[in-house]
């Protein structure tokens, strides 16, 4: 028997030299879903392969498209499904807020949740819907309505595990632009921005059963509308919240301030979600500017490494960003500031490289385009509904070409826009497919590579 298996051996590696290379022929390039808010981690970044290098000639090929009601929140897909979030207007500022799931691959809606919601003390027309990307986690999708209604749902079947009501709950004054920090899952813990009295501006829930673990930071300003971070730095892991007075660092097991750094934020905006690249985190607001630190290598700890000198939205120096959040390549910083210019800024020094129109079309208060990161280029949706493909470097903005993807259609009251209207809601990407929504539909359309698309 010993000299059978002996003899066995080299024919099992004479045959798995032949057979892992078909198995490498015949599998599926690496795909990836978008389980939350600016994709896996936070980072607004996608590394899936087989994706077109240019656009078909006739448009994106949309796959299916599905009827929606208002909101800027951006879809997630998780495991064949699409969670998005919409608001169905009754009377008045009054109406229904609803989670839905979509099959990935039809549109076909499987289940939805709705509860009641009234939008009363909002920002007039931009009280259209709830703001927050939902958040998954294997088994359970979390979701936060615009008012500060909390829930966490079965992604299979939509049954409710448990919820809270932030106003309810904790006493919650909710900014005049509504909830929008997408929730943050953490190891056990579900953190939210829940911006409540007696010290419960961030709260930790048990993500199982949404018991309470642990609240951090005093209730003495809004709480803005960033969603939190975790990131690693000083050998230890930190929860990153950026609210209206500061640049807050948190132990996430424990909620204890491990470092805080000052920076006021003119109407409570601080909005852009914070951007860590090596040991440098990026704030950017648009009122007064952008702030970059540099954390320290040793323990938890920041230092200012710049800060742009302009409070003001008009008179701007380096970036001012607002609903767009910056990205950092390398030394350069890319971000889109308060009147629609994209620009190129030495994340060293924070001194302008470079600006353009080109990607918002005009010079409009708070025209906004969303930057994702893939390979060497970067898909920018802007707000007039085109999809665009470019490189960004030190040296300028290169257009490779651009694309409609969907209809602008939320209408401001700041009474501007050549389109009349604009789009919000970040897209998802998704297994080589593109995820938007509008007011009044939501599409799936197909980025994968064609010999008709190269």
């Amino acid at each position: 028997m010993r000299d059978t298996v002996r003899t066995l051996f080299p024919f099992q590696r004479f045959f798995s030299t032949l057979l892992l290379p078909a198995i490498w022929l015949v599998a599926p390039s690496w795909a990836e879903d978008w389980p939350e808010w600016r994709g896996e981690g936070r980072s607004g970044v996608w590394r899936e392969e087989g994706i077109l290098q240019r656009f078909p000639p006739s448009g994106l090929q949309v796959k299916w498209r599905q009827p929606l009601g208002s909101g800027y929140a951006g879809p997630a897909v998780a495991e064949g499904r699409v969670f998005v979030l919409d608001f169905l207007a009754e009377a008045a500022r009054k109406g229904t807020e609803r989670l839905l799931a979509l099959d990935e691959t039809s549109g076909r809606q499987l289940w939805s949740h709705s509860w009641k919601a009234d939008y009363t003390g909002l920002s007039g027309s931009y009280a259209i819907g709830p703001r927050a990307t939902p958040t998954v986690d294997g088994s359970r999708v979390y979701v936060l309505g615009a008012k500060g209604a909390l829930y966490c749902l079965r992604t299979h079947n939509g049954e409710i595990l448990w919820q809270k009501d932030f106003v309810r709950d904790y006493g919650t004054e909710v900014p005049v632009w509504g909830m929008v920090g997408a929730p943050l899952v953490d190891g056990p813990r579900l953190i939210a921005v829940v911006g409540g009295q007696e010290g419960a501006k961030v709260v930790a829930f048990d993500k199982q059963t949404g018991r309470e673990l642990w609240r951090a930071l005093p209730s003495d300003s809004e709480p803005g509308y960033a969603p939190p971070i975790v990131v690693s730095a000083g050998g230890r892991r930190q929860l990153i919240v950026w609210h209206p007075k500061a640049v807050s660092a948190l132990d996430p097991g424990t909620g204890e301030l491990l470092w805080q750094q000052p920076f006021r934020s003119d109407k409570g905006l601080s909005v852009a979600t914070p951007v860590l690249s090596g040991s440098r985190l990026l704030v950017s607001a648009f009122v007064n500017g952008s702030m970059m630190l540099e954390l320290g290598r040793q323990s938890p700890a920041a230092r200012l490494l710049w800060r742009g000198k302009s409070d003001s939205e008009i008179n701007t120096d380096t970036l001012h960003s607002l609903i767009s959040t910056p990205v950092i390549d390398g030394d350069t910083l890319y971000g889109v500031c308060s009147y629609g210019h994209l620009r190129g800024l030495s994340a060293s020094t924070g001194k302008r490289l470079w600006e353009t129109l080109a990607v918002t079309g005009e010079k409009a208060r708070w025209a906004t385009a969303f930057l994702v990161r893939h390979l060497d280029r970067y898909f920018i949706s802007n707000d007039r509904g085109e999809l665009i493909i470019a490189r960004l470097s030190p040296s300028g903005y290169q257009e490779i070409d651009r694309t409609h993807l969907i209809a602008p259609t939320s209408r401001m009251g700041i009474g501007r826009r050549q389109a009349g209207a604009v789009n919000w809601s970040h897209p998802a990407y998704a297994n080589r497919h593109i995820f938007a929504r509008n007011d009044r539909e939501i599409i799936r359309a197909s980025l994968a590579r064609t010999d008709s698309a190269e």
